[in-house]
């Protein structure tokens, strides 16, 4: 059983700051790719940035150079840094990673709940 658990989120004014954060728990082998995805109300899901197991990032456009993203394999736990908010940035925000389960020959993609991000004018 994997379960990610997040935090952070929250209203904010715009020009302010979040730090959000995602923990993965369980029968855990290897976490591939990490990232972060987000659904503005009345609007599909996108992609907000992501993270290969050696550092690597991207991003959408619409955050680049005012969000980022880190990782820390040792908790297991992603992290989004978002600056200079807009309230474009009003979304649910919600964790992913890739997963090998203890004792699969294959990895499975997991989601967290979701956290409410709101960002006031």
């Amino acid at each position: 059983q994997v379960h990610l658990v997040e935090s952070g989120g929250g209203l904010v004014q715009a020009g302010g700051s979040l730090r959000l954060s995602c923990v993965a728990s369980g029968s855990i082998s290897k976490i591939n790719g990490m990232g972060w995805y987000r659904q503005p109300p009345g609007k599909q899901r996108e992609l907000v940035a992501d993270i290969t197991s050696g550092g690597r990032t991207n991003y959408a456009d619409s955050v680049k150079g005012r969000f980022t993203i880190s990782r820390d394999n040792a908790k297991n736990t992603v992290y989004l840094q978002m600056n200079s908010l807009e309230p474009e940035d009003t979304a649910v925000y919600y964790c992913n990673a890739d997963i090998l389960r203890r004792y699969s020959y294959r990895t499975t993609l997991y989601w967290g709940q979701g956290t409410q991000v709101t960002v006031s004018s």
